[in-house]
């Protein structure tokens, strides 16, 4: 998962399949994100299809033989689908459990019934960051708004002190924490280390999930203070179960995977010698793809079997949970050939060049390009594919923490200021029945918070380690 394929290293290796100049390849660049942005923006166009056509249209102005973009764009889509997509595939699976056995039900009510009024803020980002880890941005919203609207109305609270914790705890996880599918693409094409990452990305997502959430909550609930929308509180997915899993083996499986990972890094650190059986042993077990594997059988029983749950119904929840991901797939596939084609006609060269000339560090340089993709797209995932692609050039001599700081700096530039582009900014304006102004002041701003503080973190860091 950390490194990219024979055939892809090969290809980056390789002479640009094109020689034109700075002036030309900057052109090609601004023509074929431009070709992206109005195709999604414009003309509604699915973000896969403007993909693939954005990166046809930067081979041809850069100058690139149109069967060599093809080549490109399919080997970067075929490699990060074979990097990436097995990891996607798992996430949806362990958050398909997580939500039909009630597994999520039972952490959201075992920590608010622990929390007093004054804290109720700050269990509502814990429970987010926590039901986050294995799901979706957009199924995180659909499963926790209605505890989110039912907490609000039942403890007289405005909507906003609770609902933005939530999103911010479910937002951060979305933008820095692997297995979602932006940090898991910005890690395969910057060849970082996904443990290192993982916990640098920790140490980030705790102090920008405060800031953002129940601190910035604060001054969202005086600007936009409104009631709960009745006719927006839906069923709970527990409702209809006689029983649900324990909160301990609940939060024991969603942790397994994170875990795994993290001990593989750390034994790493303090191992580093490849031919000790612990370490080929944490090296197995560590592996994304063994993390999560392990986490979805473990999940069958103690989620799955828990909720009584037969094989059938076992098997129905795994089948439900792939077909949504499919779209998810697609994109990040796409923006991979994007991001290949950026390689291979001499983009990544060019922009290390010019970057010696800018006086500007390439953890910043990295944040400012993905700022300005997600808010011309409007997709957070879009932005970081497309960003990681741009900058990966930047990363060849880096250390390996410095390498998941760039990681991490992609995903915060990938998050600031959703507005009308983004699909999320109209999903939480309907949830929360607020009008396009109020969405503005409160999600908006919320993600802008986000972004920035995540960037002043990493820059901190990146001092330090």
């Amino acid at each position: 998962m950390t490194h990219l394929s024979v055939e892809m290293m090969a290809a980056d290796a390789a002479e640009p399949i094109t020689s034109a100049g700075n002036a030309q390849l900057g052109i090609s660049v601004l023509v074929g994100i431009a070709v992206i942005v109005l195709l999604i923006t414009r003309f509604k166009l699915h973000a896969f299809l403007s993909l693939t056509i954005g990166s046809l249209a930067l081979g041809a102005v850069a100058g690139a033989p149109l069967d060599k973009a093809i080549t490109s764009f399919t080997n970067g889509l075929g490699d990060t689908v074979a990097g990436v997509g097995v990891l996607i595939a798992l996430g949806a699976i362990l958050g398909k459990l997580l939500a039909d056995s009630g597994g999520a039900d039972q952490i959201v009510d075992t920590i608010l019934a622990k929390s007093s009024r004054r804290m109720m803020p700050w269990a509502m980002v814990l429970i987010a960051a926590i039901v986050g880890l294995p799901l979706f941005f957009e199924v995180g919203i659909v499963l926790l708004i209605p505890v989110v609207l039912l907490v609000a109305k039942r403890g007289n609270f405005s909507l906003m002190r609770i609902g933005i914790p939530a999103l911010a705890g479910l937002s951060v996880m979305h933008g820095l924490i692997p297995p979602h599918p932006g940090p898991l693409v910005a890690i395969d094409a910057i060849k970082a280390n996904l443990g290192v990452t993982l916990g640098l990305g920790v140490i980030v997502a705790i102090p920008t999930a405060i800031l953002a959430g129940p601190v910035f909550s604060r001054f969202a609930s005086r600007w936009v203070d409104i009631a709960p929308p009745e006719k927006m509180i839906p069923q709970r997915p527990s409702e209809d179960l006689e029983k649900r899993p324990s909160f301990g083996a609940t939060l024991a499986t969603v942790l397994l995977p994170v875990v795994l990972m993290l001990a593989k890094a750390l034994v790493d650190i303090i191992v580093d010698d490849p031919e000790q059986h612990v370490q080929r042993i944490f090296d197995v077990i560590g592996s994304p793809l063994i993390a999560l594997l392990v986490a979805v059988l473990v999940g069958m029983f103690t989620l799955g079997k828990a909720a009584g749950f037969g094989m059938g119904r076992l098997s129905s929840t795994v089948e439900k949970s792939l077909a949504p991901i499919a779209g998810i797939l697609l994109i990040v596939g796409a923006g991979g050939g994007f991001k290949q084609t950026l390689v291979d006609v001499g983009v990544g060269d060019m922009i290390l060049d010019l970057s010696k000339d800018w006086g500007l560090p390439a953890l910043l340089l990295a944040w400012l390009i993905a700022v300005a993709i997600r808010l011309a797209t409007g997709s957070a995932t879009v932005a970081t594919v497309s960003a990681a692609g741009l900058v990966a050039p930047l990363a060849a001599d880096m250390s390996t923490t410095h390498a998941a700081l760039m990681v991490l700096a992609v995903g915060a530039g990938s998050l600031f200021f959703s507005h009308v582009n983004d699909a999320g900014f109209w999903l939480v304006k309907e949830y929360f029945g607020m009008k396009v102004g109020q969405t503005v002041k409160t999600w908006s701003l919320m993600e802008t918070v986000i972004s920035v503080v995540s960037i002043i973190c990493v820059l901190l860091l990146s001092l330090v380690v």
